[in-house]
């Protein structure tokens, strides 16, 4: 396997919102050969949702295999823009996706990406419309032992059957119109981009993050703030953690992966989780929980008498930190990474995270579009489980919060 590879990817919608797919294609970029390619359907989503699809399948793909070096090749000059960092990403619809492909991203030691005329990008363009038409692909080497030229020739043919880029009139226009935008500095209007509104059916599983807080601690039970500090669960605690595994286990029959910060006290509750199926945790350090600084096993009381200026500040600025500690802003910047990164690697299945406060906010936040005052509006208990589905095309469901039915006998 050559250590560098080119993925060319599109996606489309019949309608925008409409019947969607996608398609990728994994090149060698010396001989032209196709190593990979990848085409699904999406059901009802955007051109975007389905463009940035498609960049997903080619990066998993290329992962797959054991690429170091990738050039990416796409005619959505939109997504080329957005993952270069050049543009910001305003439709929230479209934030989860590009948090999944930048995560796959990190997984390489080099990523580019680089717009080419859509003339330039029939391979994938005839992957996503074989999904729409019914004909999903995942397969590695050439079509049916063809040659990447075979390839090329077949895609000439393509004719009405092109998907279809609402609102473009051809590629060399909507780049043109781009390169204004991005010339005037200001952020370039989403084509037609948009969750799919209200509710629409779902035909694929979900991604399932079941999102557990640990137990109590002595920390805990005190009030007080405890972040790094590694402090074990308390008697109560460990029946709190084997009382979530219960939940858990009423909640999913088997689970792909069990993930948990770190600190004794998540490992604790994620091994009783993790008993009850056979699993080993997996240690994720970006799950940990904010760093609190000097205010670390205080109250809030004695805080608010020590710093009351500081903390008035924390509380209404989440890119404060507290004095030598970690901002909420950060800790959601590496919990949006870690989760991204799950739902990246689990696709399709269930994962239970056990983690702390602070990040199972974050994620909740995320989740419920929320604004910087949710983080201090959502009350966390101990052994609370919560959670949340997924899907490709950016839609969320967030399906439980802070559930503590398990502990009523406790």
């Amino acid at each position: 396997m050559t250590a560098r590879v080119v993925v060319e990817a599109d996606g489309g919608s019949r309608g925008n919102p409409g019947p969607a797919g996608y398609g990728a294609v994994v090149l060698d970029p010396q001989t032209g050969a196709v190593l990979a390619e990848r085409a699904d359907v999406l059901g009802i989503a955007t051109n975007n949702v389905a463009e940035y699809s498609g960049l997903i399948a080619g990066l998993r793909a290329a992962g797959e295999l054991g690429a170091r070096h990738v050039d990416v090749r796409m005619d959505s000059k939109l997504v080329v823009e957005q993952m270069s960092g050049r543009w910001q990403i305003k439709h929230e619809g479209l934030k989860p996706l590009a948090r999944e492909a930048a995560a796959l991203a990190r997984g390489f030691e080099r990523v580019t990406y680089k717009w080419i005329p859509r003339a330039e990008n029939g391979r994938a363009d005839a992957l996503a419309n074989s999904a729409m038409d019914g004909t999903p692909v995942s397969r590695n080497g050439p079509a049916a032992g063809g040659t990447a030229a075979d390839a090329s020739a077949a895609v000439a043919g393509q004719g009405s059957g092109a998907a279809s880029k609402a609102g473009t009139t051809s590629a060399s226009a909507g780049a043109t119109s781009a390169a204004a935008r991005a010339g005037s500095g200001a952020a370039p209007a989403t084509q037609g981009a948009s969750a799919p509104g209200g509710w629409v059916p779902r035909v694929e599983a979900p991604t399932r993050l079941i999102l557990v807080r640990h137990g109590e601690t002595p920390r805990t039970a005190e009030k007080r703030y405890s972040g790094r500090g590694d402090v074990p669960l308390t008697d109560r605690g460990q029946a709190q953690a084997k009382a979530a595994a219960g939940r858990v286990g009423l909640i999913a029959d088997d689970v792909a992966a069990i993930v948990c910060s770190p600190l004794t006290r998540t490992r604790q509750t994620a091994e009783a989780i993790a008993a009850r199926y056979a699993r080993k945790p997996i240690l994720e350090p970006d799950l940990i929980e904010c760093d609190f600084g000097t205010w670390e096993g205080l109250t809030f009381g004695e805080v608010s008498a020590q710093w009351p200026g500081e903390l008035t500040a924390w509380l209404g600025d989440t890119s404060l930190a507290p004095p030598g500690g970690e901002s909420f802003d950060q800790v959601a910047e590496r919990v949006r990474g870690a989760v991204a990164g799950l739902r990246a690697k689990y696709s399709g299945k269930t994962i239970v995270v056990v983690s702390h406060v602070s990040p199972i906010k974050v994620a909740l936040r995320e989740a419920l579009d929320g604004g910087p005052g949710f983080l201090h509006q959502l009350h966390l208990d101990p052994a609370g489980v919560s959670l949340v589905d997924s899907w490709r095309d950016g839609g969320v469901s967030v399906r439980l919060v802070n559930d503590t039915s398990h502990l009523t006998h406790l």
